[in-house]
């Protein structure tokens, strides 16, 4: 008798399972990009996806996300002193060295790229202080890249 009654209320608690999210729940879940975990994270199911992703909840970036290495850049020889170039990186990761584009990669958490013999860095890490640099493979000598 207790196995038929423990059969019983174990079937219908897996039939009552399979129906615990209702249709409307379900439909605001799609509308808004977010998910059980999420919600319950701060995700709001009654904004859009958009909105959603705005707050950092989803898969989509915010479209005004700026990229951390945007802005203007100084490469500096360390022993002169004197300016190797001046660098400027866009909200996309778009780089010109002395006014002239490059093209350049993410590696390892730094946007790295080169023009001739010199390999730029920048560590995009606001919290990463002094560590951007240049390298140039031809002089063999290097110095610091400074945000300006």
């Amino acid at each position: 008798m207790k196995i038929r009654i423990f059969i019983i209320a174990t079937a219908l608690m897996a039939s009552a399972s399979a129906h615990a999210i209702d249709e409307k729940y379900r439909q605001k879940l799609e509308r808004s990009g977010c998910t059980q975990v999420s919600e319950a994270q701060g995700c709001d199911i009654n904004k859009t996806k958009a909105e959603n992703a705005k707050a950092g909840f989803g898969t989509t970036a915010p479209a005004t996300a700026a990229s951390t290495y945007a802005g203007n850049w100084i490469a500096k020889n360390a022993q002169t002193k004197q300016t190797v170039a001046t660098i400027r990186v866009d909200k996309n990761n778009k780089v010109t060295v002395n006014g002239k584009p490059v093209a350049a990669k993410l590696s390892d958490g730094a946007l790295v790229f080169k023009t001739g013999f010199i390999t730029f860095t920048l560590q995009g890490d606001p919290r990463i202080q002094n560590e951007s640099s240049w390298y140039d493979s031809d002089a063999q000598n290097s110095g610091p890249i400074r945000r300006q």
